[in-house]
């Protein structure tokens, strides 16, 4: 896969010159320059609602921020130096239905209270939209606070994901012990095997990208603004060869009044390498004492856990959107997956912003490989916008479910065709924020 430094990429002159009409300068943030770089985190940290940063926060955060661009938009009448708009972005692979694919992945989405409704969030969502397209990116993603905002600029919600509470007294446990051993760990141990891991795991899971130091450190507690890091405990798995294939980061929360001496086990992150460290990793956490209730979040909505247990119904999965997709190069996007099934269809996408925008021929032969082309076709099979085709794209959302809601206009038959050839195994999945 082409690796592509999205630092490399100069600022977007299109919302450089809308936002300069209203007195805004949008540019990229110098990462040299000590002031500018602490008012940019700053910045970031009060837009979504975050305590003031120490010196030591900061300097937890500046690896992760140098790594990235990072584009900041100023209003010289505001005198404190910092950004009233901010966004950064990175190029990373997604796992893919067989494969990956480079993406433009976009975080750190942030206006200021005091400067909405004049038209930034656009400017900043397009202007990255236009630096992937221009950098040769075909696919851009986020995950993000407000899930109705992103719509309009051409995502679609591709990577659902599960909530999960247990009741552990009425769920019990049915499956068999798995055939190697659990450990404590310490917090610097556990962040270096949560990044182990993961990076190996999610290399069959479409929908992950790799994670970064300071995602694991945040995970396990040592990010010096969380207030509950010396809470966090880890534990890891080793199989019957001795070898790490899961880990798990959680806290424990007491329990009020007559339940005092009761807790809620509330899993960070669990990765499983295999299906036996995923399970062992459940079994811990369902089987630990004292506790009455496991929480967690970011879980695929194909997990093994209802059935790792005695009684369904005292596991309850609420499905939420997470990761969200945007193709930008429609070709290179739908040829970079395989697929489950031959198809042979015409495409009419529409994009307002024009990435995607046209008619496409995708032919996918009884391998699962695709062919892409456009053509000009007069009478399409299927009808579909770019957020439609987007939230398909990875295998997690049914075509029939899209069709159902008139989001894509095309024959019964064509579209359960589409939900054959798309459908992902395993379920994609997102277990990271960014």
């Amino acid at each position: 896969m082409t690796h592509i430094d999205a630092r490399d990429i100069s600022a977007d002159p299109a919302s450089a010159d809308r936002l300069s009409a209203d007195g805004l300068d949008y540019r990229i943030v110098d990462t040299a320059d000590a002031v500018e770089s602490e008012a940019f985190q700053r910045a970031v940290s009060r837009g979504f609602l975050g305590a003031e940063q120490t010196a030591e926060a900061l300097a937890f955060g500046n690896e992760t921020f140098t790594s990235r661009r990072n584009i900041g938009v100023f209003d010289a009448a505001v005198t404190d130096g910092r950004p009233v708009a901010t966004v950064d972005s990175w190029v990373t692979p997604l796992t893919l239905p067989g494969g990956e694919i480079p993406m433009w992945a976009i975080s750190g989405v942030t206006v200021s209270a005091t400067h909405r409704r004049r038209g930034i969030a656009r400017a900043l969502l397009e202007g990255e939209l236009r630096a992937a397209a221009n950098a040769g990116v075909p696919v851009a993603g986020l995950t993000v606070s407000e899930a109705t905002i992103y719509g309009r600029y051409g995502f679609g919600p591709a990577v659902p994901v599960a909530r999960v509470s247990v009741d552990t007294r009425r769920a019990g446990w049915a499956a068999p012990a798995a055939p190697g051993r659990l450990e404590y760990i310490d917090r610097e141990t556990l962040a270096t095997e949560l990044g182990a891991v993961h990076e190996r795991a999610r290399r069959s899971r479409p929908g992950q990208i790799p994670g970064w130091t300071a995602r694991w450190e945040q995970m396990a507690g040592l990010a010096p603004a969380d207030t509950d890091r010396d809470r966090v405990r880890g534990v890891r798995y080793r199989d019957a060869a001795g070898e790490v294939r899961g880990a798990i980061a959680y806290t424990l929360a007491e329990g009020t009044g007559t339940s005092a001496w009761r807790h809620t086990l509330k899993i960070r992150l669990l990765v499983g390498e295999t299906p036996e460290a995923t399970a062992a990793l459940w079994r811990f956490a369902l089987q630990h004492d004292l506790v009455d209730g496991v929480e967690a979040d970011l879980r695929p909505l194909d997990d093994s856990l209802p059935w790792l247990v005695h009684d369904q119904r005292g596991v309850t999965q609420t499905v939420h959107d997470h990761g969200w997709l945007r193709i930008l190069d429609v070709a290179a996007a739908l040829r970079a997956r395989r697929y489950t099934t031959a198809l042979d269809v015409v495409l009419r996408v529409t994009d307002p912003l024009g990435f995607a925008a046209g008619d496409w021929r995708l032919q996918i032969d009884a391998s699962g490989t695709a062919e892409v082309e456009a053509v000009d076709a007069r009478t399409p099979d299927v009808e579909l916008d770019v957020s439609a085709l987007s939230a398909i794209y990875a295998g997690g959302v049914r075509a029939s479910s899209l069709f159902g809601a008139g989001r894509i206009t095309a024959s019964a038959e064509t579209v359960e065709a589409l939900d054959r050839a798309f459908v992902s195994v395993p379920a994609p999945a997102l277990d990271i924020w960014y």
